[in-house]
């Protein structure tokens, strides 16, 4: 018989299977198996050329981009050194002189 995964949500070892999804009576949630294989993906960052991103790259602007909220422009070419990925709509955390600014991986590419 096969071993019953535990609830992703609470670990509870008393899971069963209704047939459609797996269901956790302690604390009801239901879930699919095939979430479960995509949350053990790891999430990857490409830059606007495909390469592959990793914390502490180098990267540079490929377009002007103007900061929301203020008179900044970040002009094309800008070299940001040492990023950090994060997972959220913005997937970069950097510093461009001195400042810290959020970016989007697309306007990016690897120096």
């Amino acid at each position: 018989m096969d071993q019953m995964p535990t609830c992703p949500k609470c670990q509870g070892d008393y899971v069963y299977h209704d047939s459609v999804n797996f269901v956790c009576p302690d604390c009801a949630y239901e879930w699919s198996g095939e979430e479960i294989s995509e949350e053990n993906q790891q999430k990857v960052w490409k830059d606007s050329n495909g390469n592959l991103l990793q914390d502490g790259d180098d990267v540079i602007l490929i377009k002007d981009l103007k900061v929301k909220g203020s008179s900044i422009v970040l002009k094309k070419g800008t070299k940001a050194k040492n990023i950090r990925l994060v997972d959220s709509d913005h997937d970069v955390d950097c510093k461009i002189e001195g400042q810290p600014f959020s970016l989007k991986s697309v306007f990016l590419k690897k120096a």
